[in-house]
């Protein structure tokens, strides 16, 4: 079974179908760049498939968990970074970290490590209220880190980020998904991310264009007949 399964997906903002019969496949190491204009429904599936979105109709299943019944148990096993961070702001770096790892179920190593990966240690005990934007986008990635998750759902991932961190970023999606763990991210910077990307889907209106899985074998070819 793919990691994320959704046949004809309806999730609805107020009355509004944000998506509008959405089809996707996403399988384990996949790196898929959802890509299309603002408004078409990206954030919305990221979300839906991170459980924060109900689905109106249609079927979605993330790590075989059915969004339609069980918003919750997938969401141990995977992290959506995006525009915010989720984070305490009376906490401070290495606290949200620690605190992330242990919602998540995994050690303080874990947390520890995210904040050496992203380059944090040296706001490590500052308050999440006090550091600048970009800081707070590297601790938005060093948090999904800390989860160690399995699937890692990315809303815009490279924006605002310096060169430095932006190779970062791209090193530890790449790595990821050679561990066998999964990415999906949305992103209007497509020449990033199309670089690190395994599989391209675009969203229009409500619907993902590609986005099925390609098939994994091909028929064997019918033998020629000869005839005498």
């Amino acid at each position: 079974m793919p990691v994320v399964s959704m046949r004809s997906a309806v999730c609805l903002l107020g009355r509004f179908p944000a998506l509008a019969g959405a089809d996707l496949d996403v399988d384990e190491g996949d790196i898929l760049l959802l890509s299309g204009p603002n408004g078409a429904g990206k954030t919305t599936l990221l979300r839906c498939v991170a459980g924060l979105v109900p689905l109106h109709s249609g079927t979605a299943f993330v790590f075989g968990h059915d969004l339609a019944f069980d918003r919750r148990t997938a969401r141990h096993e995977l992290a959506l970074v995006g525009h915010e961070t989720f984070c305490y702001d009376d906490l401070t770096v290495r606290e949200n970290l620690r605190f992330a790892a242990a919602a998540a179920r995994r050690p303080n190593a874990a947390a520890d490590a995210a904040l050496e990966r992203l380059d944090l240690g040296r706001v490590a005990d500052i308050a999440h209220s006090r550091l600048s934007a970009g800081q707070r986008r590297r601790l938005s990635l060093a948090v999904a880190l800390a989860r160690e998750a399995r699937l890692l759902l990315l809303d815009e991932p490279h924006a605002g980020l310096d060169p430095t961190t932006r190779e970062t970023l791209d090193a530890i999606l790449l790595g990821a998904a050679s561990e066998g763990r999964t990415v999906v991210l949305a992103s209007h910077e497509l020449v990033y991310a199309r670089a690190i990307a395994t599989r391209e889907a675009r969203v229009v209106a409500g619907l993902v264009q590609g986005g099925l899985a390609p098939a994994t074998t091909k028929p064997e070819p019918k033998p020629l007949e000869v005839r005498a």
